[in-house]
């Protein structure tokens, strides 16, 4: 009888519209699992980020870095004996939305911050990547019918999509080079978005 892998933390990641919290969502009922959810809506600036980017992504990007900081680390400090989270969003995801959508001296003042926070997030046993196509996210954003998401530009998508496919490739390259003992990675540091 072959031992079964258990995986404590899941986390399901991708861009916007790919269906990462309905797969969520799912595990959570297959393991009987505890969701750990994005509340994206939530946050009052991102109306105004999709209507007009510029304007609003500083606010945005610096709402969704304090509330992801203050969730996971809270599950740091929650129930032990919680025997299986599933999360819908990957803590890395930030600083990834922070280079698609900040200029370069906002994304200092944004790193300065992310600094100084020392978030202790839980590091994820399994992380699943779910991608598609720009027209497919457009489809599925249009069809979930969120009023202020209808604004989200193709090319912001277009940016996110090259962005997150790049993030999972270097990842992957990483793990390859890999021989024995820790690696420290972090492609969001080591190469430009």
């Amino acid at each position: 009888m072959a031992s079964e892998v258990v995986h404590k933390y899941i986390v399901v990641e991708g861009p916007i519209g790919v269906g990462k919290t309905s797969l969520a969502r799912r595990l959570c009922d297959s393991l009987s699992a505890h969701g750990v959810f994005e509340q994206a809506a939530e946050n009052p600036f991102l109306e105004r980020f999709y209507k007009n980017p510029r304007a609003g992504a500083l606010p945005t990007q610096l709402y969704f870095l304090l509330q992801r900081a203050q969730q996971l680390t809270a599950l740091t400090q929650a129930d032990l004996f919680v025997p299986v989270r599933v999360a819908d969003y990957l803590l890395e995801k930030d600083r990834l939305f922070a280079r698609v959508t900040l200029d370069e001296n906002e994304y200092a003042l944004y790193e300065q911050l992310y600094a100084k926070l020392d978030i202790k997030a839980p590091k994820p046993d399994l992380v699943v990547y779910l991608q598609a196509p720009v027209d497919v996210l457009i489809e599925r954003i249009a069809k979930r019918g969120v009023e202020y998401e209808q604004y989200i530009d193709r090319g912001y998508l277009e940016r996110l999509n090259e962005a997150y496919a790049r993030f999972f490739h270097e990842l992957l390259a990483a793990i390859r080079r890999m021989s024995r003992g820790r690696l420290y990675f972090n492609p969001l540091r080591s190469r430009t978005l």
